[in-house]
């Protein structure tokens, strides 16, 4: 389904692309008159304007989300994006490496527990036939 607004629409792709149709199919039944706005404003600003950029690669957008999560401690936001970075072609092994180097960075606490959550979200993969 189109709005009609190009940068909408196109975030609504890449949105869909990255963190999948069943996560944004649930983000968009469970939108109210109070987070509608807010739900547009992210998918054209976030996913429209910035995520639709040519600079990045998606996989380097995806490092550098799970990068900047982890050293915010947004965790809810930290294991959607463990798994927009998988479909995003990065391996365990590469997200791994990506908490071990962030550890330095953004302190051994945080490292530890987002070693925890990616090893829960990767351990619930199924595998692709």
């Amino acid at each position: 389904m189109t709005t009609g607004d190009p940068t909408y629409d196109a975030g609504m792709a890449v949105r869909r692309a990255v963190l999948g149709d069943a996560h944004v199919d649930r983000a968009e039944a469970a939108k109210t008159p109070f987070t509608t706005d807010f739900q547009a404003f992210i998918t054209r600003t976030a996913w429209g304007t910035v995520w639709t950029r040519d600079g990045l690669d998606r996989r380097t957008r995806s490092i550098a989300t799970l990068t900047a999560l982890l050293a915010l401690g947004h965790w809810d936001e930290f294991v959607l994006h463990v798994r927009a970075a998988r479909r995003n072609g990065l391996a365990p092994d590469e997200i791994g490496e990506l908490i071990l180097h962030s550890s330095v960075y953004c302190g051994v606490p945080a490292a530890n527990h987002a070693f925890a959550l990616a090893q829960r979200v990767l351990s619930e993969e199924q595998p692709e036939d």
